[in-house]
């Protein structure tokens, strides 16, 4: 398995010939943030232009399964979970003022790793079914800059009560990840480009942080 990150929330993950994206940044994103490439599966959490640009992910003749809400989903012999949150994020057309969005938790294993992406979650008091989802999964992606998202102190605070193995925050600034990483004693945490796993990687961690550089 190999993770990319592009910046905001938008991953690539590979294994063997299989790619799954989550959250692309739109063309019409502030962020400046660009990348663009083939999937077998494109997930959404939000409908926000900042992780909704499901047309950064075609290529050629590689058009995505696109998942954009709660539900269960099985593609490629992938099953797929998403799970009903909330987010609370400043709406570009409305000058910024925050606006509440659905969002999408999504669960899913992948060579034997089992993966939790949070997406644009807004609030660290998850109703009981959906900490009953989450479980205790290998790999969380969090978010942790605030502005309507979790914080940094909420971030860390819900991430060690998953007891996962490998943490990857997302969706911040520079004192958002020291504040971050300073909540979870993880001051000096792995910075790497890529992040190449496979499941017996995990066996000796525990609730690891790992900082993924922007591509």
């Amino acid at each position: 398995m190999i993770i990319t990150y592009f910046g905001k929330q938008f991953f690539k993950i590979g294994q063997g010939d299989m790619v799954l994206a989550f959250n692309p940044v739109s063309k019409s994103s502030k962020t400046g943030i660009s990348a663009h490439f083939g999937t077998d599966i494109a997930l959404q959490t939000t409908n926000h232009p900042d992780y909704n640009g499901i047309e950064q992910l075609s290529h050629g003749e590689r058009e995505p399964f696109v998942i954009t809400g709660p539900g269960d989903y099985e593609i490629k012999e992938i099953f797929i979970k998403g799970v009903l949150s909330e987010a609370n994020i400043a709406d570009p057309a409305r000058d910024g003022i925050k606006k509440k969005y659905i969002n999408t938790i999504y669960l899913f294993t992948l060579d034997n790793i089992s993966i939790a992406f949070l997406g644009a979650l807004g609030d660290a008091e998850l109703s009981k079914d959906s900490r009953e989802a989450v479980n205790s999964p290998d790999i969380l992606f969090i978010p942790i800059g605030g502005k309507g998202l979790l914080d940094a102190k909420n971030a860390a605070k819900l991430a060690s009560s998953f007891e996962s193995k490998l943490i990857i925050p997302m969706d911040y600034d520079e004192s958002a990840l020291k504040a971050f990483l300073k909540e979870m004693g993880e001051e000096k945490a792995e910075v790497v480009d890529k992040l190449t796993l496979k499941k017996k990687d995990l066996d000796e961690k525990e609730g690891e942080v790992v900082v993924l550089k922007t591509s």
